[in-house]
C-alpha cells in the first residue's frame, strides 16, 4: 500500500483515518465495517521456526472455505515474548491466548471461536494448570513494562499505517517542527538513557559530542547482536521495525547527519527484509528522503550485512566492516562522535536504545525517568533463557530483582531443580550466584558484583550445570571470535583456556588458580577493545564465587555436577539393579556386563559397568528407569 505523507497535516490525519486499524488490539470492541474480529499470529523467528506460517496459511484458506474470510482479520506480529508457548494466536477483541497452535487444530478454532463465540479450551495458554483469559492474566507479564517492546506483538510489521495508528512518526514530527537540535540532545541527557548494547554510555552525552563535531556527519545502528541466546534486538527488528527508523532520523537531526547505517548479521533473514520492507514503506511515504515531512529535512538509511563475527559488535570493527574492511577494531581516542565512519562524526548506538527513543520524545524525560533507578533509568530488555520455565523476552524496568525475572517473570527453575547461578552480559559478563539473586538489575549493581549488563542476554543455571565448564564455554566463543589484531586477546585468551582444559581433565594444580587471575588481569588491562578487555569475566566471577568447584577438579579430582566426562565415574548400584539389562543394550560401547551378584529381593544378576570400557555417555542412566544408575 503506498501512502504519501508529505506534511504534518497528513501525517495527523493518516493517524486519525488508521486508527480502526489497530483499536480492535487495544480494547474497542466496536466492529470496522465487515471485520468483527482480528486474529494475530506471532510471526518473530521463535514461532516461524514452530511452524506459524503454516498455521496462518491453514487459517487463511479455512475462512475462505466457510465464507467468512472478509469478517475476519489476519495479522503477523512481531514476538510476544513468550517463545516456548509458539506457535501463539491471539484472537481479539476478547483478547483469547491460543498456545501451541497446530494447523490441524485450525478447523476447531474456526468452527468453535470465531463462527460459534465458544473459546476451544483445551488450547488456551495455561499457567498452573489454570485456563488464561488473555496474555494480561499472565504472571510472566505482570511485572513488565514494555516500552522498547510496546509495539512488538501489537502490530503488523509490514505495515507503516498500523504504527502511524500507534503515534508513529509523531516523535520526528514533534522534533522537527517543535525542537532545536540542542533541545533534542538535552532531552536525551535529561533522561538518562544509557547505551542498552553494553557498557551503558549515556546516549545523550555521545550525540552531544557528535552535534559539537563539524562537516559531514552518519549516524549508524549495531543490530549485529552476537552474544549467545540473545535477541533482544532481532525481537525490535522484526516486530517494530519503524522506530528504529523514526529513531534514527531523530538521531540525525539532532547530530546533523544525513545519512544512516543498519548493520545487521546476515543470519536474521526475517529481520532483515522487515527492515529492509519498512524502509521502503517509509521512503515511498515522504518519510525518508530529501523533505522529510515538508520540513526540508534530509535523511535517508540503509542496511548494511554482517558476516556474524562477534567483534563486530564493537563500535570501530563493526563501522571498520561497513566501509567494507576487514571487521576489526582501531584504536579509540578518538573516538567515532569525532572520527567515525568514513573518517568522520558518528552516532552508533543499538537498536534497543534506538527503540525508547520515540517513546522519550512523546512522553518526555521525566515519564522516562520515573522508572528504574538513580543512575539506570527506564526498562531494559532480557533474552531468558537456559533453565528456566519461561524461556523468552521480557522487558523490566531497571531495579527489578533477579528474583522477581527468575521465579515470577520466568516462572523458577523446571524439575525441581535449585537455581544455581545467572549470566548476564553474554561472554563479555559473569556469573551471578544463587545468594545474590536479591541484586537489583542495573548497571552499577551488576559490574559492582563481577557482571555486566551487556546487550541483555540472561543465561539462566541450576544444580547440574559445572561452572568450571560454563567459564569454559564462553571463553571458547571468545577465543574462537577473537580478531586477532592484538597479542593479549589472541594469545592470552587461548593460554586461559589451555588451562581451564587442564582443570577439567583432571590435571590441574592450585598454582593454575592464580595463573588464571593474574593472567585475566593482564588481558583486561591490555587488549585494543571491548572483546579482549571483558573476556576473562566468566572466568573471573566463576573463581569469585565458585572457587570451591575448581578446587574439587583439581584436589578432589572430582566434577561436583557431573557434567566434566575426564572427572566423572558411571556406577551401577548393585541392590537396586533389577538384572534386566537394557542398560547394557543401549551402552554403544560394550561397557555393561552382568555380574554374579544377586541383589537381595530380586531374579536376576545385576551389572556393572567396566571403568575403562565407559564413554560416559549417559544413555544408560537416561534408560534406567530403576534409577539404579549414578555419576560420581
Amino acid at each position: 500500500m503506498t501512502i504519501k505523507i508529505n506534511s504534518v497535516e497528513a501525517l495527523n490525519e493518516a493517524k486519525k483515518a488508521y486508527a480502526d486499524r489497530v483499536a480492535m488490539r487495544l480494547g474497542s470492541t466496536e466492529p470496522v465495517g465487515k471485520i468483527r474480529k482480528h486474529v494475530l499470529i506471532c510471526g518473530g523467528t521463535g514461532c516461524t521456526s514452530s511452524g506459524s506460517a503454516a498455521l496462518r496459511a491453514a487459517l487463511e484458506s479455512e475462512l475462505a472455505a466457510k465464507g467468512i474470510a472478509d469478517e475476519i482479520k489476519i495479522v503477523t506480529t512481531g514476538c510476544f515474548g513468550l517463545c516456548a508457548l509458539g506457535p501463539i494466536m491471539i484472537v481479539y477483541p476478547e483478547g483469547t491466548f491460543y498456545s501451541m497452535v497446530k494447523p490441524a487444530d485450525i478447523a476447531e478454532i474456526v468452527e468453535s471461536h470465531l463462527i460459534g463465540g465458544k473459546v476451544v479450551e483445551r488450547l488456551e495458554a495455561k499457567e498452573n494448570g489454570r485456563s488464561l483469559t488473555s496474555l494480561n492474566d499472565m504472571t510472566f507479564y505482570k511485572k513488565q513494562r514494555r516500552v522498547a517492546l510496546h509495539n512488538c506483538g501489537v502490530v503488523d510489521p509490514e505495515n507503516i499505517t498500523e504504527y502511524i495508528a500507534r503515534d508513529g512518526y509523531q516523535a520526528i514530527a514533534k522534533v522537527l517542527t517543535s525542537m532545536t537540535r540542542e533541545e533534542v540532545v538535552q532531552c536525551m541527557l535529561d533522561s538518562g538513557l544509557r547505551g542498552r548494547g553494553g557498557a551503558g554510555f549515556p546516549t545523550g552525552l555521545k550525540w552531544k559530542f557528535a552535534m559539537g563535531s563539524t562537516g559531514k556527519k552518519y549516524v549508524a545502528c549495531n543490530a549485529d547482536e552476537g552474544d549467545p541466546g540473545a535477541f533482544m534486538d532481532r525481537s525490535v527488528l522484526e516486530g517494530d521495525p519503524h522506530s528504529l527508523i523514526e529513531a534514527m532520523a531523530i538521531a540525525a537531526y539532532a547530530i546533523g547527519a544525513d545519512e544512516g547505517y543498519v548493520y545487521v548479521r546476515a543470519e536474521y533473514p526475517i529481520a532483515i527484509k522487515r527492515l529492509q520492507k519498512a524502509i521502503d514503506e517509509a521512503r515511498e511515504a515522504g518519510l525518508l528522503g530529501d523533505n522529510v515531512l515538508g520540513t526540508g529535512f534530509k535523511y535517508d538509511m540503509s542496511i548494511r550485512l554482517g558476516a556474524g563475527a562477534f567483534v563486530c559488535g564493537e563500535e570501530t570493527a563493526l563501522m571498520t566492516s561497513i566501509e567494507g574492511n576487514r571487521g576489526e577494531p582501531r584504536p579509540r581516542p578518538p573516538f567515532p562522535a569525532v572520527k567515525g565512519l568514513f573518517g568522520k562524526p558518528t552516532v552508533l548506538n543499538n537498536v534497543e536504545t534506538y527503540a525508547n527513543i520515540p517513546q522519550i520524545i512523546l512522553n518526555g524525560p521525566a515519564w522516562f525517568t520515573g522508572m528504574g533507578t538513580e543512575k539506570s533509568k527506564g526498562t531494559k530488555v532480557f533474552a531468558l533463557g537456559g533453565k528456566i520455565t519461561n524461556t523468552g523476552l521480557v522487558e523490566v524496568p531497571m531495579g527489578t530483582t533477579l528474583r522477581e525475572v527468575i521465579e515470577e517473570i520466568g516462572g523458577g527453575i523446571p524439575n525441581g531443580k535449585k537455581f544455581k547461578a545467572a549470566q548476564t552480559g553474554g561472554p563479555s559478563g559473569g556469573c551471578i550466584p544463587a545468594h545474590l539473586i536479591d541484586t537489583p538489575i542495573d548497571y552499577d549493581n551488576l559490574l559492582s558484583i563481577g557482571s555486566m549488563m551487556g546487550s541483555g542476554g540472561l543465561i539462566v543455571m541450576d544444580e547440574d550445570n559445572c561452572m568450571v565448564d560454563i567459564a569454559k564455554f564462553f571463553l571458547e566463543f571468545t577465543v574462537d571470535e577473537s580478531c586477532g589484531k592484538c597479542t593479549p586477546c589472541r594469545i592470552g585468551t587461548r593460554r586461559l583456556l589451555e588451562i581451564l582444559d587442564k582443570i577439567i581433565e583432571g590435571k590441574g594444580e592450585l598454582a593454575d588458580l592464580d595463573r588464571l587471575e593474574e593472567l585475566s588481569n593482564y588481558i583486561k588491562s591490555a587488549s585494543l577493545c571491548g572483546l579482549g578487555q571483558t573476556a576473562p569475566n566468566p572466568v573471573l566471577s566463576t573463581l569469585r564465587y565458585f572457587r570451591d568447584e575448581y578446587i574439587a577438579h583439581i584436589v578432589d579430582k572430582k566434577c561436583p555436577a557431573g557434567v566434566c566426562k575426564k572427572l566423572v565415574q558411571f556406577k551401577i548400584i548393585q541392590d537396586k539393579c533389577f538384572g534386566c539389562g537394557v542398560c547394557a543394550k543401549k551402552c554403544p560401547v560394550g561397557a555393561i556386563e552382568r555380574t554374579d551378584y544377586i541383589a537381595p529381593g530380586k531374579k536376576l544378576a545385576a551389572f556393572a559397568i567396566d571403568a575403562q570400557k565407559c564413554v560416559k555417555c549417559g544413555a544408560c542412566i537416561d534408560t534406567c528407569k530403576f534409577k539404579a544408575i549414578i555419576k560420581e
